[in-house]
């Protein structure tokens, strides 16, 4: 008896021993990152005031500091990011959604500031402010010329000028001059500003019979309200299946996509973890209320442009087993930014966890911890991603974005359509058109007619219209290998006659691609007539991933196959 209990009181004196030497260790190694950090601060400080005391020009040290702070967090990954005040405020309408102005978008053309979109029932739309309009003054002050900011392009200098002159507190009357297609004389109109909320859900209506269509572009701390709103607004008018578009849908607010996966599953699910450094930041995020519809079959659609929340109402509704996915792999991004107040009204927001979905997986495609020498990065190859499995037990991957249950190919946009949107050849021909034409259809029957057509080809060849030619570059690559190869000999008939095929020829591509064309012009007119909304519905009727939405739901057969657990094959 006496040995143990020497024996315990020798075990409790040295687990104490060690518990007090781990303890201190800590405690040195804690004081060593304190002056590791003082010491840097010191030298930082330093060389700032020997910059701005010695240097041989005269130095920004704001424009200085905040390159500094930008390269320093470039180091850890994109999205860890600093905010000096202006920018603060430019953060605060990305989570919020709101700002004061005059509710319309704005571009650089032909050296001038027009408006390209006034909103609808905003401000700017309601004084009679359209699409088009040259912007002379603004109360007086011209807006046609700036000075150029350092690092800018002319065309964006100009730009955020005329745009701080249109924002401003609300309740405030601004004068606005412009210049405006086929009117003689400048327009002026008194707009008042208004607190602006961006269009979450800028369209969402019946796209078939029984099947409502919700397109969110963002995630703000009024997304799940409004998707609330739309989908019982569709509700009400006997919608019996639900089409969700997050394509390029970059994230924001992650708690309103747990909100919103609530809408449709069980209270008290789990819909994601985070976890960081800090495990007294680590949070579960569950469903607190009870579901509007559990049993209404759900599609949601993703690019690979869907990113953070996007893929967290998507993933978790995937793991679920409780909507079919449809459209391309998603980006990738399981990594969780906290805002931080930092002195003189700046802030920062820095990357504190991954998040996890009900699966277990974490869906963020690059390790920002492991560069390669030369500093890049690159995605996890499927190779080493590991498989997790849904709630019914069908195998889904991490460490990729969300791989979607149906995948379509990317849609490719006509070249020659990228460049008549670019050199503003068919925003300035339906400016013209618009003279002519004072009402048009509904947007879901609207569409030019060929004499329509026809008169845009004679205006596309008026204008000094130039598009590149991806295959004309490619060929003259071919030419060069066959010939370095020696080829050309054997094979010039062929090359020549394929060369012929592909050269330049503006009035063969304008019939070639009418059908796309004809497509971009008709969104641009349905939205100057109908806005947002009417741009929607026309682009809509051509949309290959919401018509396979539609076959799916349209085959509850398919539908349920698809979210069905997968068979057993060792019992076949």
């Amino acid at each position: 008896m006496k040995i143990k209990l020497v024996f315990s009181a020798v075990f409790v004196l040295l687990f104490a021993g060690i518990t007090t030497l781990n303890a201190q260790e800590e405690k040195n190694k804690e004081q060593e990152r304190y002056f590791e950090i003082n010491k840097n601060i010191d030298i930082f400080n330093t060389l700032l005031r020997e910059l701005d005391m010695f240097y041989v020009d005269s130095i920004d040290l704001q424009k200085t500091v905040k390159a500094g702070i930008d390269n320093m967090l470039y180091t850890l990954d994109p999205y860890t990011e600093y905010y000096d005040e202006e920018a603060t405020k430019q953060f605060t309408t990305m989570t919020t959604g709101e700002y004061a102005g005059v509710g319309a978008g704005i571009l650089y053309k032909d050296d001038r500031i027009i408006f390209s979109e006034p909103f609808e029932g905003k401000p700017a739309a309601k004084a009679g402010i359209k699409a088009g309009d040259i912007i002379l003054a603004i109360d007086g002050v011209d807006m046609t010329k700036t000075e150029k900011v350092e690092g800018e392009t002319y065309g964006r200098s100009l730009s955020n000028y005329v745009s701080s002159h249109l924002k401003g507190q609300p309740g405030t009357t601004i004068t606005i001059k412009v210049e405006r297609l086929g009117e003689k004389k400048p327009l002026t109109f008194k707009v008042t500003r208004e607190k602006i909320s961006m269009d979450i859900i800028p369209y969402y209506g019946i796209v078939a019979d029984g099947v409502g269509y919700i397109n969110l572009t963002t995630f703000t701390n009024k997304s799940a309200a409004e998707v609330k709103e739309a989908f019982m607004s569709m509700k009400k008018e006997g919608i019996t299946s639900l089409v969700f578009d997050v394509r390029s849908n970059g994230g924001g607010v992650l708690e309103d996509a747990v909100q919103i996966v609530n809408m449709f599953v069980p209270k008290g699910k789990v819909v994601l973890s985070t976890k960081g450094k800090l495990k007294q930041w680590d949070r579960t995020y569950r469903t607190t209320l009870e579901p509007i519809d559990m049993d209404i079959p759900l599609v949601v659609l993703v690019d690979k442009n869907s990113a953070s929340a996007s893929e967290i109402l998507a993933g978790s509704l995937q793991d679920m087993d409780r909507a079919v996915l449809i459209g391309e792999r998603t980006f990738g991004k399981g990594l969780v930014q906290s805002p931080r107040e930092l002195p003189y009204n700046s802030s920062f927001k820095l990357t504190t966890s991954k998040y996890y979905i009900p699966s277990g997986r974490c869906v963020q495609a690059i390790d920002y911890s492991h560069r390669n020498a030369d500093g890049s990065v690159a995605r996890t190859p499927d190779s080493l991603t590991t498989v997790f499995h849904t709630e019914i037990g069908r195998p889904v991957r991490d460490g990729g974005g969300v791989t979607p249950d149906i995948t379509l190919g990317e849609e490719k946009v006509v070249t020659i359509c990228y460049y008549l949107e670019n050199q503003f050849i068919v925003f300035d021909w339906v400016s013209n058109w618009m003279l002519k034409h004072k009402t048009i259809a509904p947007a879901k029957e609207f569409t030019i007619t060929d004499a329509d057509y026809e008169d845009f080809k004679a205006f596309v060849k008026s204008k000094d219209f130039e598009y590149d030619r991806m295959s004309e570059k490619s060929m003259q690559s071919l030419k060069e290998v066959m010939e370095f190869e020696g080829y050309m000999k054997t094979a010039e008939a062929e090359f020549k006659a394929l060369e012929a095929m592909l050269k330049p020829d503006l009035e063969r591509d304008l019939e070639i691609f009418k059908e796309d064309i004809v497509a971009q012009i008709n969104e641009e007119i349905a939205k100057r007539y109908y806005y947002q909304k009417g741009q929607y519905i026309v682009s809509l009727r051509r949309d290959s991933a919401v018509k396979k939405a539609l076959e799916v739901l349209a085959n509850p057969d398919e539908y349920r196959k698809i979210l069905s657990a997968p068979e057993n094959k060792e019992n076949n």
